[in-house]
């Protein structure tokens, strides 16, 4: 994988995190809330909204308050839209002065919520609020009823052309209207608030201090008791005038909020005589905007319920106030809470959906690695494959060139030695000398081609130092064999016979010519391939093998494996005889076992030379056996002597005794120490205890010891009872029948031919 598909791969995992994290989100929608004034009234309705705001998760609110300013809110409005807004809602500072602006919100297809005042405009997709003509009325019902529908009214107007003041005057006096006994002796214009109430009121008192006002009726609350204020400071200025027999008169109000200063609390304190709750419901004004947004079904007018306060209900409608806003500040505490719960909530999500994305990148990586690495031991394996193959070519075709070379130059080089040579013509040595230098030439191209890091070339011997070791290396092997010619045949008659070759080879010239060589000193058996040798092998128990490597069936380190762990087997030593020159696989056969490895084209005399020292070897093991039985493990290795160093073959198998070896000794050992008082103990027997032939166990102790397991036995009991001698307890008869012997006689003789004493002269 390349960085450029990584690099894809990871935008497409972002883009789907963040497509995730995106589908689970509600969609987030804005509303505006303008409103035209900023009081308690509108404080308490934006709580409401924001508590409306807690049940609706995608909602965000934006508030804006113009302070009875219609410019102010016209602008506040543009505002509002230009932000992008999804819905407006609108408090009307006046009925005409604002609609200009809320018909352009409306003109982009923004919806228009009108609430608690009315417009002019027709453009408002929903209107709520409550109904201030009935509000109106209503109070006027009261107003007349507890004043016994008689007496004077001072009226207190809100805001001029704002539809609550219009409304709820029109509701009053069409009231009044039905009782002729009641007056309304002035009425005067407030803005809503107390300041402007006390200040109006506070003038007209001054004009009018002989009027007797018996009732005030303010458009809210706060200008009742701004008119109230200016009532008190008139009666404390001038006691005797003003108000209901020298009083103060009664004030009732408008909007009835709860709370510490609210309408609720007023009418309990008998500061107002009576109020009207003025319904806020911000919490349902949001859900209508909500039901627009989400294109739920809705009312387009919606009137809110309300009713008057009086000293009759205040004090629980008081209670019950409290209680709400009690429970509401639970509400907000919780709330906040909860969005700090929300708010960890939505950190630990992104948290996790990051640790999401980067484990998915860090697999992504790491398959992007496996992919790589796999691609590259694949890379890797082809390559190796295909050195495999090569050097395959190149072993079988050295294997193909090598194998008639050998044929050529040895045959040629045992020619030149015969008497015939040696007396032939000037012309026809001169012609044996071009065939052999040609040979030769052709060996050198062969070694260039296929040993060119291999060897002496690659120590940078040129061809010509090449020809001259070869033929060093053929005389002095050749002087050597002449030296040791005597001592090949001391083992020839320490066999008793000449020693077993066996020869494997599926190249039948290449057996012929080795078996032209070898047969002079050694008794030759052939096989063509790997699966035969192993069969001749444990039948005859050679001496030893010399074998080719690349032969069908079975090739000859599947063979020299199979040798050297066949118990009756494992003692024979093995050459390897082949075209493989290279150093692995050198390696390769000394890991199978070879005790050498001789490559193609061989000097006879290199390979005769191989062969006696290899033998020579094993006379020294046999040599061992003449000591006592428990000294032998001790010795084997300090007294076996090194092969000799002029043969470059020479490994370091040959300094000891293979483990094999020594584990058929020790159980051969055992069985006889076991066994040895038994005078019935036979060869066969002993050959049975081993899992061995008669044959195989007497060719493999004669092949490691040159002595019979007869012998052998012998020699065991008599070295045991030479042991035993120094014991004067036991009679010298007593100690031939503990070692085997079946007559004290023929022990005493078998005794002398040894040791050239009898028992008694020892003892």
């Amino acid at each position: 994988m390349n960085y450029r598909n990584l690099l894809r791969y990871t935008i497409v995992l972002l883009c789907a995190i963040g497509f995730t994290a995106c589908s689970n989100t509600p969609r987030k929608y804005h509303i505006g809330v303008s409103q035209c004034s900023n009081d308690i009234w509108r404080d308490k309705q934006n709580a409401e909204l924001r508590m409306g705001a807690y049940l609706h998760g995608n909602v965000d609110l934006l508030f804006a308050t113009a302070d009875d300013s219609d410019e102010r809110q016209v602008q506040q409005i543009d505002s509002l839209v230009a932000e992008g807004i999804d819905l407006l809602i609108v408090a009307p500072n006046q009925v005409g002065t604002i609609s200009p602006a809320i018909d352009r919100a409306y003109d982009k297809g923004i919806p228009v919520i009108v609430f608690e005042r009315k417009t002019d405009s027709k453009k408002y997709t929903a209107y709520m609020g409550a109904d201030n003509y009935e509000m109106g009325r209503l109070m006027g019902e009261y107003v007349a009823s507890r004043m016994n529908h008689r007496g004077n009214i001072v009226e207190v107007m809100g805001l001029k052309g704002s539809s609550p003041a219009i409304e709820r005057h029109n509701g009053f006096n069409a009231t009044l209207r039905k009782y002729p006994d009641i007056r309304v002796v002035a009425t005067l214009q407030g803005d809503w608030t107390e300041p402007t109430a006390y200040n109006i009121t506070r003038q007209w008192l001054m004009r009018n201090a002989e009027q007797q006002v018996d009732l005030v009726f303010g458009m809210n609350d706060r200008t009742a008791m701004g008119a109230r204020k200016a009532f008190l400071e008139n009666l404390k200025e001038s006691p005797s005038l003003g108000g209901v027999r020298g009083g103060l008169p009664l004030f009732c109000g408008i909007d009835g909020l709860p709370g510490e200063g609210g309408g609720i609390q007023l009418v309990r304190d008998s500061l107002l005589d009576a109020s009207y709750i003025y319904p806020t419901h911000g919490d349902q004004l949001l859900k209508l905007a909500v039901d627009i947004l989400e294109g739920k079904p809705y009312e387009k007018e919606t009137s809110l319920m309300s009713a008057i306060v009086t000293h009759d209900n205040a004090r629980v409608l008081l209670l019950e106030s409290d209680e709400v806003m009690r429970q509401s500040q639970n509400v907000e505490q919780l709330h906040k809470m909860s969005d700090g719960y929300l708010q960890r909530l939505a950190n630990q999500r992104m948290f996790t959906l990051l640790s999401v994305g980067i484990i998915l990148l860090l697999l992504l990586l790491f398959a992007g690695l496996w992919r790589y690495n796999r691609q590259k031991a694949r890379i890797a394996k082809e390559r190796n494959r295909l050195e495999r193959e090569q050097l395959d070519f190149y072993t079988q075709v050295s294997h193909e060139l090598r194998t008639p070379l050998t044929l050529i130059e040895g045959p040629l080089a045992q020619l030149s030695a015969t008497d015939e040579m040696q007396k032939a013509s000037a012309a026809t040595a001169d012609m044996l000398d071009i065939v052999q230098r040609n040979a030769a030439h052709l060996s050198r191209l062969v070694n260039k081609i296929f040993d060119a890091q291999q060897g002496n070339v690659a120590k940078g011997l040129s061809p010509h130092e090449i020809d001259e070791m070869i033929v060093s290396q053929t005389r002095e092997a050749h002087d050597r064999l002449l030296n040791e010619s005597t001592v090949q045949q001391g083992i020839a008659k320490a066999f008793g016979e000449q020693p077993t070759v066996l020869v494997v080879d599926d190249n039948a010239d290449i057996r012929a010519y080795i078996h032209s060589i070898l047969q002079s000193r050694y008794r030759i058996i052939e096989a063509a391939d790997g699966e035969k040798a192993l069969t001749v092998a444990r039948e005859e128990v050679p001496d030893l093998i010399l074998s080719d490597v690349m032969m069908p069936v079975m090739n000859g380190l599947d063979f020299c494996r199979q040798v050297k762990t066949d118990f009756v087997t494992s003692h024979i030593p093995v050459i390897l005889v082949t075209a493989r020159a290279m150093n692995q696989h050198q390696v390769e056969g000394y890991e199978s076992g070879a005790d050498a490895y001789i490559t193609k084209p061989f000097v006879a005399d290199v390979l005769l030379a191989r062969v006696d020292n290899l033998l020579k070897s094993r006379r020294v093991l046999k040599n061992l056996w003449n000591q006592p039985v428990e000294k032998q493990d001790v010795e084997v290795a300090q007294n076996l002597q090194p092969a000799s160093p002029e043969v470059k073959e020479a490994t370091p198998q040959e300094e000891t005794p293979p483990a094999a070896e020594n584990t058929f000794i020790t159980r051969f050992k055992k069985v006889v120490e076991e066994r040895m008082s038994d005078s019935d103990l036979s060869v066969e027997i002993i050959a049975a205890e081993l899992a061995l032939s008669r044959v195989q166990l007497y060719r493999k102790v004669k092949a490691l010891t040159g002595c019979t397991p007869v012998d052998l036995l012998r020699r065991a009991r008599l070295n045991k009872a030479l042991e035993l001698l120094a014991d004067p307890e036991l009679t010298v008869s007593e100690i031939a029948y503990r070692v085997g012997f079946t007559s004290p006689s023929y022990f005493t003789k078998c005794f002398k031919d040894e040791y050239g004493k009898v028992p008694g002269d020892v003892r």
